[in-house]
């Protein structure tokens, strides 16, 4: 997708990657799918006959494609999701005849809730970045980019657990090895600190980020993940602030008549950054990695009345 006043802006040609256009609103579709029908063919390679199913923990996007894989494949699924998640991701996993369960919203209230759904159910629980499946699975998004633009300079992915940054990087950098990756991230996410130092730096337990983009709000990346991306990727890493993330999806709307997630507006807000101008003229072909468009329609961050459902004090 190409959107002429983003080119005006950055004096350069952007092309907007719609995964928000996908089946179920994000790019998760493609991680669950690849994700789901290889447990399938395992199970069926070992006998298995009546399959518990599969769980997984999500802000909303990841347990949406789940559902929707699970439900394709005929697996049972249960999705925990933090409470506070947009009811819009809510009403389309119920939908979707999954079980839904509300967990505390905390990264390891989420963990707690998917290994007793485990323990009691026997379900096989599906990362959103951890599994190599799953990885290759977003890879495809990078693939297909390529394909589009073969000559393309960089790709700006905004990141929460890193799936989908270390799936893009690994599909384009086999193909085009001198395209760049720019990550893309709310503040305090210390990614660039641990780039550079090729380090797991953050503090334990892991912990959400205070920002409006629920998607990206993990402050740690994935063990696997970040192995890939600390040796694929830039180590120059893109912050933007709640206001940018809101221009960003505002801009979206206007120019580009879509509806995005703020996840989403964080990577369409670093193309007007700074450090984005900054970059050398030789980079003149940028993606950009639009990854959702599950938004609460009556709860904008720039309305006036609204909530962030996640801003709490106690956010381990």
């Amino acid at each position: 997708m190409r959107c002429a006043e983003a080119d005006r802006i950055t004096g350069r040609e952007i092309y907007f990657k719609a995964e928000q256009l996908q089946l179920t609103g994000a790019f998760k579709i493609r991680g669950a799918l690849s994700s789901a029908k290889l447990l399938k063919s395992k199970q069926e390679a070992e006998g298995v006959t009546d399959p518990p199913g599969v769980v997984t923990h999500s802000s909303g996007n990841h347990g949406l494609a789940l559902a929707w894989a699970s439900k394709i494949i005929g697996f049972p699924c249960t999705v925990i999701v933090p409470k506070g998640t947009p009811p819009c991701k809510i009403e389309a996993v119920k939908n979707l005849g999954a079980e839904l369960i509300e967990s505390y919203p905390s990264v390891t209230g989420r963990i707690e809730a998917m290994k007793k759904v485990c323990a009691e159910t026997g379900k096989v629980y599906i990362s959103s970045c951890e599994n190599v499946s799953d990885i290759a699975g977003q890879g495809t998004c990078g693939l297909e980019l390529i394909r589009q633009v073969p000559d393309l300079d960089a790709v700006l992915v905004s990141i929460s657990g890193g799936g989908l940054s270390a799936g893009i990087a690994v599909a384009v950098k086999s193909i085009k090895p001198d395209c760049k990756i720019y990550l893309v991230t709310p503040r305090g996410k210390m990614m660039e600190q641990c780039l550079r130092s090729g380090e797991r730096e953050w503090p334990n337990p892991p912990r959400f980020l205070d920002t409006i983009a629920e998607g990206i709000r993990l402050q740690q990346t994935g063990q696997r993940a970040f192995k890939i991306l600390r040796e694929l990727a830039e180590k120059e890493v893109i912050e933007v602030s709640d206001e940018e993330i809101i221009a960003g999806m505002k801009f979206t709307f206007n120019h580009m008549k879509q509806v995005i997630e703020a996840a989403a507006g964080a990577t369409v807000a670093a193309l007007f950054t700074e450090k984005m101008a900054a970059l050398p003229a030789s980079i003149k072909k940028v993606a950009v990695i639009s990854c959702g468009g599950n938004v609460d329609i009556d709860n904008l961050p720039w309305y006036e009345s609204y909530v962030n459902p996640f801003k709490m004090g106690d956010i381990i």
